[in-house]
């Protein structure tokens, strides 16, 4: 009988060794984002903004060309690669890193030193892909649509607070301190194992390190004040003093605000920064200003928003000094309040807001709907209100708000409106503890209102126009993708540096490996 044939293989072997001869040149083939990055820096970008931080011509050692380590931190950021440590390690074993390097394989020092220390240079190169962009025809000068990504930075938010909550701490850990030195003389005196010495003796010096931490601190910072319409102190942090604690839709971050402008034709970044505050209120001037001095600069246009450009954003960027200041300016400008849904008929009947966050939130997670204002009986001269149930309210504040316009507010009193028969009816979450035991019903009323212009209700009837309609309806096609882009496909989900300066010169280059992504998918490049 005959034996079954059996399989032949060609043998292989991992740890063997061989010599492969490799042309760098070849590895960065055109149509792809290497081969983009490595033309613009070689061909089209001045890299001689950076021969001013060098001068070691006579003395020292050879520094690696900026031009190298621009295309390796691009690339990385495209890969969504922060890390300096991990950048370097590429630069060892991946071959288009070694492409972009002609073998050289920076150390991670000097890649973290280079790009915290851009920040002098990264404008120039940002202006310089901006002409590339108008001179290649991707820039519409249309319509340009703004708006901020709130990420996490490099910065504990545990370490926040404002100086009388940052004494406390202090002195909460001056309590801890003594606590475990008796606690640690007590031990010596027992003569308990070493192990438990040695730990108590570690516990003292954290609590010591974190303690000299805030007092350093509190020695040598001054309070944060805020941008809002009536000043007062911020949280401070001390790990990081220039980012801040933001409500975002997943929960409070201590971080940045990375703000971006985008034009409509082919969403390229026209502007890009950094704030350290989670309100966008008062970014909107130094935003507009940045772009009309930056296209004036570079000679793409001398009057921006003269020339039929429309400016777009969302309501985070709507008040009435912004309004003022864009009526003012004479900028073609569609910005609409937040109740700008509400007054549109194409909205009426919905009781829900879109997307999945909010259509999947359980019954009772949702706000209720309660008993109007209207119904509440307000005597203005007498300045008394009485509630549906026919209970009188205290007085709880009087003063003006953010319009000019004199308002009342009222609150229930706690004991009657536990007991009250419409409870579940006047307050949104009737058996919550927060309800039940913090305060009763509140409500407010305007009763001198005033009567000068304003600027919002400017914008309110150019928003609320047809054209207006039409025009915002473009705004989320325009600049939420370049968020998806940078966020979702490069990896970018928080900064990983400190410092304003550092946070903005790292979104910038984000917003750089953007542009050069829409030259190379857009544009014409040099094959």
């Amino acid at each position: 009988m005959k034996e079954p044939l059996m399989p032949n293989y060609k043998p292989y072997n991992y740890a063997q060794m061989e010599m492969v001869v490799i042309n760098y040149q070849d590895q960065l083939q055109p149509g792809t984002f290497e081969y983009a990055i490595n033309y613009l820096i070689e061909e089209e970008l001045d890299l001689s903004i950076f021969d001013q931080r060098y001068n070691n011509d006579q003395a020292g050692r050879p520094a690696y060309h900026p031009a190298i380590l621009l295309k390796v931190i691009l690339f990385a950021y495209s890969k969504g690669i922060t890390s300096s440590r991990e950048i370097e390690s590429c630069c060892r074993y991946h071959i288009i890193f070694q492409a972009l390097t002609c073998g050289a394989a920076p150390h991670f020092t000097t890649i973290a030193h280079f790009i915290s220390t851009l920040s002098a240079e990264i404008e120039g190169l940002f202006e310089q892909i901006l002409l590339i962009c108008d001179a290649q025809g991707l820039l519409g000068k249309e319509l340009f649509a703004i708006d901020g990504c709130k990420m996490s930075s490099n910065a504990s938010k545990e370490w926040s607070g404002t100086f009388e909550e940052l004494k406390q701490k202090r002195d909460k850990l001056r309590g801890l301190i003594r606590y475990h030195t008796k606690a640690h003389q007590e031990r010596d005196r027992r003569q308990d194992t070493k192990e438990d010495q040695v730990r108590t003796e570690q516990t003292i010096q954290t609590l010591k390190k974190h303690k000299e931490k805030i007092d350093s601190f509190l020695k040598t910072q001054i309070p944060r004040i805020g941008n809002g319409k009536r000043p007062k102190e911020v949280k401070s942090n001390i790990t990081d003093n220039e980012s801040a604690k933001m409500k975002t839709s997943k929960g409070t971050i201590q971080g940045y605000n990375g703000v971006a402008s985008a034009d409509s034709k082919h969403q390229i970044i026209v502007d890009a920064q950094a704030f350290g505050e989670g309100q966008e209120h008062h970014t909107l001037a130094p935003v507009l200003e940045t772009i009309e001095e930056r296209f004036r600069k570079i000679g793409i246009s001398e009057e921006l928003y003269q020339e039929n450009l429309i400016v777009t954003a969302d309501t985070g960027f709507a008040n009435e000094a912004n309004m003022k200041y864009l009526h003012e300016h004479d900028i073609d400008a569609y910005i609409p309040d937040n109740q700008f849904r509400q007054r549109d008929d194409r909205f009426t009947g919905q009781k829900r807001k879109y997307g999945k966050r909010n259509q999947d939130k359980p019954k009772k997670d949702r706000v209720l709907a309660v008993i109007p204002s209207s119904e509440f009986h307000i005597d203005a001269e007498r300045k008394r209100c009485v509630c549906p149930a026919g209970e009188e309210m205290w007085l709880k504040a009087e003063k003006d708000d953010g319009y000019g316009n004199h308002k009342l507010y009222f609150e229930g009193r706690l004991s009657k409106c536990r007991t009250c028969a419409l409870l579940k009816q006047c307050m949104r979450n009737p058996d919550s503890p927060k309800d039940r035991k913090g305060h009763g019903r509140q409500v407010s009323f305007i009763v001198n209102r005033d009567k000068r212009v304003k600027y919002t209700d400017w914008m309110k009837k150019r928003v609320d126009s047809e054209k207006g309609k039409q025009i915002y309806s473009k705004r989320m096609s325009i600049v939420e993708p370049v968020f998806a882009n940078i966020g979702s496909t490069k990896g970018l989900n928080r900064f990983s540096l400190r410092g304003k300066q550092k946070v903005d010169t790292q979104w910038k280059l984000y917003c750089l490996v953007h542009n050069i992504e829409k030259i190379n998918n857009y544009g014409c490049l040099a094959a």
